[in-house]
């Protein structure tokens, strides 16, 4: 019987759920858990040596997951701009004249 965690589409399917949420609650956390259920599913789909490791018990699957998750997020976070100084307030309006150019 094969279970749900040993099947690589179950968790290229959850990292699209997971994708589709981030771009609803923005925040780049669920990205890192979408990018690391997509390389859990990606090493499922090559079927080698490691994929018959991370099904033998399914704490292995989440536990890379886990780390591939964070991993992935280290990166997001690096590479990707933002955080306490991207916002940037407006004083004025640009459709407000300076006093000096008022006729």
């Amino acid at each position: 019987m094969i279970l749900l965690w040993e099947l690589w589409w179950a968790w290229g399917v959850l990292a699209a759920l997971l994708a589709l949420l981030e771009l609803v609650l923005p925040g780049k956390i669920l990205l890192g858990f979408s990018l690391g259920a997509a390389a859990v599913a990606a090493v499922l789909w090559l079927d080698g040596g490691l994929a018959a490791r991370l099904t033998a018990q399914p704490a292995f699957t989440v536990l890379a997951w886990a780390g591939l998750s964070v991993v992935a997020w280290l990166l997001v976070k690096w590479l990707v701009p933002g955080g306490a100084g991207s916002v940037r307030r407006w004083d004025r309006d640009i459709n407000d004249l300076d006093d000096d150019r008022r006729a």
